[in-house]
């Protein structure tokens, strides 16, 4: 293959080696228009830098699995290359790693100013994401049942540009483990937290290279509205007068697995009734969202109902009724409060 300064044709490439499973990844009018000769190809690379070899590399080795990208999307912040969203990652996983260990001998760092900045900002975030996608889907007819990625016209085109901004959010809620090592709140640091928070940014990477629009929209708005629940609620927690009254915590996870249930469900509608939009997209949905419902029930069962059945014995042997609601004082059950004096805030 000859690279040239105006930059390689990768219709060849696409068209030609595209794999058996792709059936389940079907070419969209955009991908037809490309393997047709009647657009040019998406992804260019110019003689000069060994980085934007490597990326035109990777970029053709993903684009000969997954099909030509969705080009209303080009240009945009961090989804041109997939290494950018990868490093930031592995970086997450590293400080994962590596931070409880700087951590373990130093004394835990208040953030209370800024934990009361950074949740209310991403509880702003959250609204503003459920709102706009809820309006748009509303305004729009979008089908709740099945709804593809080239049908809509401008209400496509906003919920493209909303759920850039919930991608974009997966990589700023990386801070959330951050805080945790800063407060050495490493009980919190769970395997369904890292799961979660490393795999989320990755996947809707390819998400809006790939299907930025249609049916992906029903979970990022279910998902926006449970964040604005407990974005607020971390955030108004950091204020220590107003602990007491923040009731809802418990709340948040079971309206997390019903946000799960709903998302299968929504999507397998589209599985059953088909629209166009690709099935192996639907298929991997419903996978990793079992995975979620499995972690999140576990975590569920193990904080709350193991944690209930211990404070009713409490009760029963020292007739103390302060800890039957959960909390004490806005200390959450595997709190304690000299937990909360450890951490200073």
């Amino acid at each position: 293959m000859q690279h040239t300064s105006q930059g390689v044709d990768l219709t060849k490439v696409i068209c030609s080696t595209r794999p058996v499973f792709l059936r389940l990844f079907p070419l969209t009018d955009e991908a037809t228009h490309l393997c047709l000769g009647t657009r040019q190809p998406r992804l260019r690379i110019f003689q000069g830098s060994e980085m934007e070899t490597f990326n035109y590399k990777l970029n053709m080795y993903i684009d000969s699995w997954m099909g030509p990208r969705d080009e209303r999307v080009q240009g945009w912040l961090l989804l041109d290359n997939y290494p950018p969203t990868f490093a930031l990652t592995v970086m997450y996983l590293l400080i994962v790693w590596m931070g409880p260990k700087y951590m373990r001998h130093r004394q835990p760092v208040s953030c209370r100013g800024l934990l009361l900045v950074y949740n209310l900002g991403l509880t702003i975030l959250s609204f503003y994401m459920f709102y706009e996608i809820v309006s748009a889907v509303w305004h729009g007819d979008y089908n709740f049942y099945c709804q593809d990625t080239h049908s809509a016209g401008e209400t496509d085109a906003k919920i493209i540009n909303v759920l850039w901004w919930y991608y974009f959010s997966k990589l700023i809620e990386f801070m959330d483990t951050f805080f945790f090592i800063l407060r050495k709140n490493n009980h919190q640091i769970t395997f369904l937290h890292i799961y979660h928070h490393a795999s989320m940014p990755n996947i809707w990477w390819f998400v809006m290279n790939w299907v930025p629009c249609g049916h992906s929209y029903f979970g990022a708005s279910l998902n926006s509205f449970i964040h604005v629940l407990m974005y607020s609620y971390y955030g108004l927690s950091a204020v220590p007068a107003l602990r007491p009254y923040l009731w809802w915590k418990k709340y948040i996870t079971q309206g997390q697995l019903i946000q799960f249930f709903l998302t299968m469900s929504q999507t397998t509608c589209a599985v059953i009734w088909p629209c166009g939009f690709p099935r192996g997209w639907l298929y991997f949905q419903i996978f990793y969202v079992v995975t979620l419902i499995v972690l999140f029930a576990n975590f569920y069962i193990q904080t709350y109902k193991k944690h209930l059945v211990s404070q009713k014995k409490e009760y029963h042997q020292n007739g103390s009724v302060a800890s039957l609601n959960g909390h004490v004082n806005g200390v959450t059950p595997t709190e304690t409060i000299t937990h909360r004096k450890v951490r200073g805030d």
